[in-house]
């Protein structure tokens, strides 16, 4: 399965969640998931090691959005508490799993493209 492949763009594989090798693959079965080799392709994926960085810059950027906005509604109109948590936790939830998806997949496409999965070190 293993042939030349033209380059693809770590953005587009992060963006798209796919194969960093093909960019036709998935990357994930189920939410956050990390399949273990490309169904297109057949890149061993078993090594990726994304550890907390998509959660750390999930909560920085979505914590800055977040927070920026509160203030800013808080300001503008002075609603009272329920409205804040009617508005902001569920734009969490749903902006933490719409982020960390692309995130993810864009560090372990910048693994491959800087040949740090485990499987694809020279040994």
């Amino acid at each position: 399965m293993s042939g030349d492949w033209p380059p693809v763009s770590p953005l587009s594989a992060a963006l798209s969640c796919r194969c960093p090798r093909c960019g036709e693959g998935k990357v994930f079965q189920g939410i956050l998931t990390v399949v273990p080799r490309c169904s297109r392709c057949g890149l061993d994926l078993r090594g990726e090691d994304a550890g907390d960085g998509p959660a750390v810059f999930v909560i920085l950027i979505l914590g800055a959005l977040v927070v920026l906005a509160a203030i800013i509604v808080e300001v503008k109109f002075e609603p009272p508490l329920w409205v804040h948590l009617v508005l902001w936790i569920p734009t969490v939830l749903v902006g933490a799993v719409l982020l960390l998806r692309p995130l993810k997949a864009g560090l372990i496409a910048l693994q491959y493209r800087h040949h740090l999965l485990e499987a694809e070190k020279p040994r």
